[in-house]
């Protein structure tokens, strides 16, 4: 697979405003195009609709700059020249983008209501801009572009970690595959390097977020919110579900799924004839065969994925194709690469964009299926005409992914040759679901709790850590003589440093997915065609909305999660019952 070449990325639409012979990261050209844009007459429709498209533009290229700027940097954090020029954009480019981004939004709203555009599909767009506006402070741009740096600092912090295993120094990821070896003594020493490793940056990571705690609760005090809880569902434009319903999904997953997690552990506990599971029992083989093996190189997981994604729909499977021929694509594990994945859209080419640290495992099969549902998603709904519309709420994009992963299911031969692999790997998916349902309530819980109780000592931190696991089964597991591993265990959750509150999304999504799952038992040619048809919606609808097109309802109570943690359960045991494994 080639590398993609940013410089000569393609445009979707031919520029009419911004030059493309300029250097945007260059703070006065930015400066004296947006002031182009504020100083344009505005006294007639037309006038209107070019001041809008000549602003819609001009998001789009910088948003496109400044996702290029971050892919390059967390793809190669050691180098210091990438490093640096995300650094110069967050700390000079987009403090200044914010501030004149808040002017357009004020006048949107009043040129709104004098003068027209041409269509009338903007009704989801002059919402959000009216919460930005109402949240946005102008002493916010500098703690948002402090909190940004510190973020940077913990991708790099984590993207540096290296420990020696098996005579040769490696990546903490690369080394977790250690996890998967029916050797208990293996697995245990992996596990004890990783996590001594780790437990170095404890105090380092503690004053990181401490820090980012500090920062976000004065941005919600400077917008006369509450709390940071408050000030960030309308950052995210949360309209379609509140606080309360988030706290009655954790009530519901305590009461449905922790007792079915309880169930499945009881089984591997006894599989593997151990008296109590211990942390490194949890990713290996219950049955002691070795861990599946679905490809050896990269470029083997590309084709099979592609394949598996073309019999879901031929369609997925050729622009799934066109993404890696023409290197959208970055895979492999290695020294100073950023952990985790991702995708990121690159939207002025209209463009999607796969990261992840592959080391091949049956993992990295279900991770990049993952990404690529979120890739075709910002490629189905890439004829959408502006940047807000180019994704939709995350709590549908999650849903593109997720349901990627459960189509793909029928479609693991192309992998596991033998049926009895294919067994393992369907079987470890929908523990791996009931799982996520459980890690999606205590992470949310927890981010609830930081920012309820905002002067908080690190101490009252790690217990109210530890009390929300054991609310929701972290108990179930023998962390006896690694308490302190288990304390700080939810420094392995970027989400919680980088994007806060950014978690339910996928405890929402995972529900979706499993219900366009069962649709399509029962009627698959539907239940394609309503899922690539809200696909192409992108975010010009609302939330609920977007979930009916699809056939699915919105709904995360314990009425619909019952019903559906129950048919995962019934899967559980018919393959349980079939298996040799």
């Amino acid at each position: 697979m080639q590398r993609i070449n940013f410089e000569c990325l393609p445009k979707y639409n031919k520029r009419e405003f911004v030059p493309s012979d300029l250097c945007l990261e260059d703070v006065t050209v930015i400066k004296s195009l947006y002031e182009c844009i504020l100083k344009q007459k505005v006294d007639s429709d037309d006038a209107y609709q070019l001041w809008f498209s000549r602003r819609a533009e001009m998001e789009i290229v910088l948003d496109e700059l400044g996702t290029r700027l971050y892919i390059e940097m967390t793809c190669q954090t050691d180098d210091l020249a990438l490093s640096q020029k995300y650094k110069r954009f967050v700390e000079e480019v987009l403090p200044v983008v914010k501030k004149y981004e808040h002017r357009l939004n004020e006048m949107y709203l009043e040129y709104d209501q004098h003068f027209s555009l041409k269509t009338d599909q903007y009704a989801i767009y002059k919402r959000d801009v009216s919460s930005d506006v109402e949240i946005f402070v102008d002493k916010n741009v500098d703690l948002q572009t402090r909190v940004q740096l510190l973020s940077q600092e913990y991708q790099e912090r984590l993207g540096s970690l290296m420990i020696n295993l098996d005579g040769r120094e490696q990546t903490l990821i690369a080394a977790s595959k250690r996890f998967l070896d029916p050797d208990r003594s293996v697995r245990e020493m992996a596990w004890l390097a990783i996590t001594q490793r780790r437990l170095q940056e404890k105090d380092k990571l503690n004053a990181v977020f401490n820090e980012m705690l500090r920062l976000r609760s004065a941005m919600a005090q400077n917008a006369n919110c509450k709390d940071f809880t408050q000030y960030q569902f309308k950052e995210y434009h949360r309209f379609d579900y509140t606080i309360d319903k988030c706290k009655e999904y954790h009530q519901a997953v305590e009461t449905v799924v922790v007792p079915l997690w309880k169930t499945i552990l009881n089984k591997r506990q006894q599989q593997m004839g151990l008296y109590r599971l211990k942390p490194w029992d949890t990713s290996v083989d219950p049955s002691g065969l070795p861990a599946l093996q679905p490809f050896q190189k990269t470029q083997d997981l590309v084709a099979g994925c592609q394949h598996i994604l073309a019999r879901i729909n031929p369609m997925f499977g050729q622009k799934f194709a066109k993404m890696a021929e023409e290197g959208y694509l970055d895979l492999d594990n290695r020294k100073g690469k950023a952990p985790g994945g991702y995708q990121s859209s690159l939207n002025e080419a209209r463009k999607p964009f796969i990261f992840m640290n592959s080391v091949g495992t049956d993992s990295d099969v279900k991770t990049l299926l993952h990404e690529a549902g979120h890739a075709l998603h910002s490629l189905a709904c890439a004829q959408q005409p502006i940047l807000h519309y180019l994704h939709a709420p995350m709590e549908f994009c999650e849903v593109a992914s997720m349901t990627m992963e459960m189509l793909s299911l029928d479609h693991l031969g192309v992998f596991y040759p033998q049926i009895d692999d294919q067994k393992r790997s369907i079987v470890k998916h929908l523990e791996d679901v009931i799982f996520i349902l459980i890690w999606v309530a205590t992470i949310d819980a927890f981010q609830h709790w930081i920012y309820e109780h905002p002067a908080h000592s690190d101490r009252e931190r790690e217990s109210a850590w530890l009390e929300i696991r054991r609310r929701f089964g972290g108990d179930l597991i023998d962390w006896t003589g690694h308490e302190l591993a288990h304390a700080n265990l939810w420094h392995k959750q970027l989400h919680i440093f980088e994007v806060p509150f950014y978690y339910i999304e996928y405890g929402i999504a995972q529900l979706g997915a499993l219900r366009i799952w069962l649709n399509s038992k029962s009627d698959y040619a539907k239940a394609i065609n309503d899922f690539k048809t809200a696909l192409s919606w992108g975010g010009s609808k609302p939330l609920p909305e977007l979930f009916m097109i699809a056939g699915i309802p919105f709904d995360f109570s314990q009425d619909t999660l019952g019903p559906l943690v129950e048919a995962v359960h019934s899967e559980l045991k018919s393959l349980w019952k079939s298996s040799d494994f």
